[in-house]
């Protein structure tokens, strides 16, 4: 089978552009009151939650009164919020500067599992850090929660080639959880799965080998 050149790169965002740290948001949690949030007794639980948030078939308000019913009927929206989004770290200006740089050669996009609550604060930290919308970034945002499905079901892959108009073969995938890369895999893109951090260290080394 002929090995096409790659002309697209798909990123993945959280672990590779942005910096997260899921712990964080669970201790926030647990200070709200949620005292056994994401113990083994509660973890399907909770995963179901945010899962729900993370395909749309949640709104925000929907999430909201769900936590409240787990915690307490009289936590605000914004005590919510700030915990759900203590995850949220930054984005390396390294990263910034090298997605800038590959826009020249490729066509690049991105693809993630997330929700409108955390898309409103990572597209604020983002403006508020670099001066120009997030949006602007990528050719193209494809957000979980806005496609009403979620990694690694293959559908979210083929909506995002289909709308922007990709062929698989010349697609390089990227992200940090092996059954997503591997989901991207089964419908013919080629993948990079890295660690959280690693984009850097990892990218420029494979874009090389495959020109060779």
């Amino acid at each position: 089978m002929e090995n096409k050149p790659i002309r697209n790169i798909i990123f993945d965002l959280g672990g590779v552009i942005l910096n997260i740290d899921p712990q964080r948001t669970i201790q926030e949690f647990r200070n709200l009151g949620w005292s056994n949030f994401y113990e083994e007794n509660n973890k399907f639980l909770a995963r179901e939650l945010f899962f729900h948030l993370e395909q749309g078939s949640y709104s925000p308000e929907t999430f909201r009164d769900s936590v409240r019913k787990m915690i307490d009927e009289s936590i605000e929206d914004t005590a919510i919020d700030k915990a759900w989004c203590a995850m949220i770290l930054d984005i390396p200006e390294d990263r910034i500067k090298y997605l800038m740089e590959l826009k020249k050669d490729y066509r690049i996009f991105l693809l993630s599992n997330t929700n409108e609550i955390h898309r409103l604060k990572f597209h604020a930290d983002f403006e508020r850090d670099f001066g120009f919308s997030f949006y602007d970034l990528f050719e193209q945002n494809f957000y979980s929660h806005e496609m009403l499905t979620r990694k690694p079901n293959p559908e979210i892959y083929t909506q995002a080639l289909n709308v922007a108009g990709l062929n698989a073969g010349e697609t390089l995938f990227i992200d940090d959880m092996e059954a997503n890369t591997e989901a991207a895999k089964s419908l013919g893109m080629k993948v990079l799965h890295i660690q959280p951090g690693t984009l850097l260290e990892r990218l420029p080394d494979f874009l090389d080998s495959e020109k060779h």
